[in-house]
């Protein structure tokens, strides 16, 4: 085959390439609140083939039981600190994902973990450690949980806890924060910007103060009425066991992994800056060289469409300089 022919056929075999790079970009998902256990959390340690509380049961019955499996999964891959841009009143728990619906149901009866005013110390559950930082939000007071959950009945300018690259140890990023004076029902909205890419979790928890069950602040959706029940966390042979039923990818990224482990922050001005800003302060979008390989989704896979744009743009200037040269050979032998 002569040598044009040969280049002619390398740069057509690059679009293929192109587009398997780019469908193969990674989904890649972390961890969720381990306590207070979330409500996606929840409801895996109850079973997602058969939930036992009603609240469960019902996101079951909303959205399926895959997001159960995948329930260290609820996240934003080009989120960069632009939560409520990108997630609407109402959807805050799902974090806008059609998968997780079933967690944005208005209802009195989800599980709740019992706290008290004061110190508490915050567990993340963590099935792959990132740097960035922690915010955790908690409703204003009359919180009313039969009503869908809006950005504006979280007191967003006094979080219950901030950290910023804490160590996971044990499965777990472990922080301290403090909750407010309030009574009966109400939930905490964590927020998990990473700072090495523009990815960001999100997790729902619902909590009661005083020592009550927390079943006042209304009837909710499906005629709950009766108290809620007390949440419990999934355990390590729970999530083991599930394992093989998950979607989410980590990609080699475990506690062990030296290129995503808590340790001091050495991300770029622009990528702490996306970390540091809150749920009410949204950011710009994120670049290209922001992303880390486990930040890209399917709508944010920059770097495999660079890369294959960048072989495609090389096979192009070869084919053009072997033209090149074949011409002026062709000149120079007449």
């Amino acid at each position: 085959m002569p040598v044009r022919r040969k280049v002619v056929v390398a740069v057509l075999g690059v679009v293929p390439l192109a587009v398997t790079v780019l469908a193969a970009a990674p989904a890649s998902a972390h961890g969720s609140m381990g306590d207070p256990v979330s409500r996606v959390a929840q409801c895996y340690a109850e079973g997602p083939e058969s939930p036992e509380s009603g609240a469960c049961g019902a996101a079951v019955a909303a959205g399926g039981t895959q997001a159960f499996y995948d329930w260290n999964g609820i996240r934003i891959g080009d989120a960069n600190g632009r939560h409520q841009a990108l997630i609407p009143d109402g959807r805050l728990c799902s974090a806008n994902n059609e998968e997780f619906k079933g967690l944005d149901l208005a209802r009195a009866d989800w599980p709740a973990t019992k706290v008290s005013s004061g110190s508490y110390t915050f567990k993340y559950r963590v099935t792959a450690p990132h740097k960035g930082t922690f915010k955790v939000y908690v409703t204003k007071p009359g919180y009313d949980p039969s009503k869908p959950l809006a950005w504006a009945g979280l007191d967003l300018a006094h979080p219950v806890a901030t950290a910023t690259d804490p160590v996971a140890s044990g499965g777990f990023y472990t922080f301290s924060g403090s909750l407010p004076e309030r009574s009966g029902r109400q939930l905490l909205y964590a927020i998990w910007q990473r700072s090495d890419s523009p990815e960001a979790f999100y997790s729902c928890s619902d909590i009661t103060f005083g020592g009550g069950n927390g079943g006042g602040g209304g009837t909710g959706t499906g005629g709950a009425t009766a108290p809620a029940p007390t949440a419990s966390a999934p355990s390590d042979e729970q999530i083991e066991a599930g394992a093989d039923k998950s979607t989410i990818e980590h990609h080699g990224h475990g506690d062990d992994d030296a290129r995503t482990s808590a340790e001091p922050s050495t991300a770029t001005p622009a990528a702490s800056a996306a970390s540091a800003g809150g749920a009410d302060e949204p950011e710009a979008a994120g670049t290209p060289e922001s992303l880390a390989e486990t930040g890209g989704d399917s709508r944010t896979a920059y770097l495999a469409v660079g890369g294959a744009a960048a072989l495609a743009l090389g096979s192009a200037a070869l084919f053009m300089s072997v033209r090149r040269r074949a011409a002026s050979s062709g000149r120079h032998g007449r």
